[in-house]
């Protein structure tokens, strides 16, 4: 298989495996420039072959709409030296001239997220390109070749690209690399033939076969700054032996404190002044058996009847936030209806 298929054929097996995120989202332009490779222009008894490296170049301005398609406007430029020039299976002497090829293609690319720095991306184009053979010369015995002339023929290519998001140093810039494979229709050239003084013309049809690889850049208009990801604040740093959270029981439809309650609330306030607690949370809770709205009141009595303790015990009352939940948080999931001990409960949390 040639490498014109084996490149075509990756671009476009790779398009339906392509993921959905798009990081290109309206306006950008894009540029890149690298080596060209020229496969062996041919036609009936004329072969050109450049030399391995040559030059490409191209820049394209583009819109990206936001679902993983871009669409792109692209001028192209790419130059080969003659390396060698077969005339009938003989290779001609004095050889001369190089093969230029320009022109714009209209592409469709599909950006593959892969939730990182790294996109790559898939693409196929459609366009015109000029063939221009500049002082292609050769000499066969006492006869000379020469073929100088330019025409243009419909162009298309396909894309394999990766971009690396430089958006931490500059918001919507990307460092591309890309390979490319890039032909034309074969276009019709004039060439002549010189034998002492008989000149005759003919017409030569050479292939036109590149394959790319380029480094560029891309810069999307409007992109965001990256946001900043914000580190948390360590929590508070408790005292050795020192526990943030108390649950004091109360007895079924009670609010009064009893003697193990009192000892658990005053824990509470003394570790409170040893690791210098800044606020102290007090919900108040009660289980599913009764009225909601009663046990909603329910729940408010214990949480205040704990605050009070707390200040009884030396806590500020301004440090203490107290809050009633009802029978909206149980501590044991229960069905209507039913009393259980743990949902009849004021919390108190050491902030």
């Amino acid at each position: 298989m040639s490498l014109k298929k084996v490149l075509l054929a990756a671009t476009v097996l790779a398009l339906p495996v392509a993921a959905q995120a798009q990081p290109v989202n309206g306006l950008y332009i894009a540029g890149g420039a690298g080596v060209n490779y020229r496969l062996n222009s041919t036609d009936s008894g004329l072969k050109i072959k450049t030399t391995d490296i040559g030059a490409v170049g191209l820049a394209s301005i583009g819109w990206g709409f936001g679902n993983g398609l871009r669409a792109e406007v692209e001028g192209n430029f790419r130059q080969n030296d003659v390396r060698s020039l077969t005339i009938n299976g003989v290779v001609a002497s004095r050889k001369t001239g190089y093969l230029q090829t320009y022109g714009a293609m209209v592409n469709a690319m599909y950006d593959i997220n892969l939730g990182g720095p790294l996109t790559p991306y898939v693409g196929v184009g459609v366009g015109y390109g000029w063939n221009d053979f500049k002082g292609v010369r050769g000499r066969v015995g006492n006869t000379s070749f020469r073929l100088v002339d330019v025409e243009g023929a419909l162009a298309y290519q396909g894309i394999l690209g990766v971009a690396y998001s430089l958006s931490s140093m500059v918001p919507g810039l990307s460092l591309t690399a890309e390979a490319r494979y890039y032909g034309t229709l074969a276009p019709s050239l004039q060439g002549t033939a010189t034998t002492g003084r008989v000149v005759s013309g003919g017409t030569f049809k050479p292939s036109n076969d590149n394959v790319s690889a380029l480094i560029g850049f891309r810069y999307a208009f409007g992109a965001p700054a990256p946001v900043p990801v914000a580190t948390p604040a360590p929590a508070p740093a408790a005292a050795p032996g020192v526990a943030r959270t108390y649950l004091v029981f109360f007895d079924w439809d009670r609010a009064d404190l009893t003697a193990r309650a009192r000892e658990i609330i005053k824990e509470a306030a003394t570790n409170a002044q040893r690791a210098n607690v800044t606020r102290i949370e007090v919900a108040g809770h009660a289980d599913r058996s009764g009225d909601a709205a009663y046990n909603q009141r329910l729940s408010q009595r214990r949480a205040e009847a704990v605050a009070a303790q707390l200040v009884r015990d030396g806590v500020a009352r301004g440090a203490i936030s107290v809050q009633a939940f009802g029978e909206s948080r149980p501590l044991v999931p229960t069905a209507d209806n039913v009393r259980e001990p743990q949902n009849r409960r004021v919390e108190i949390v050491l902030r």
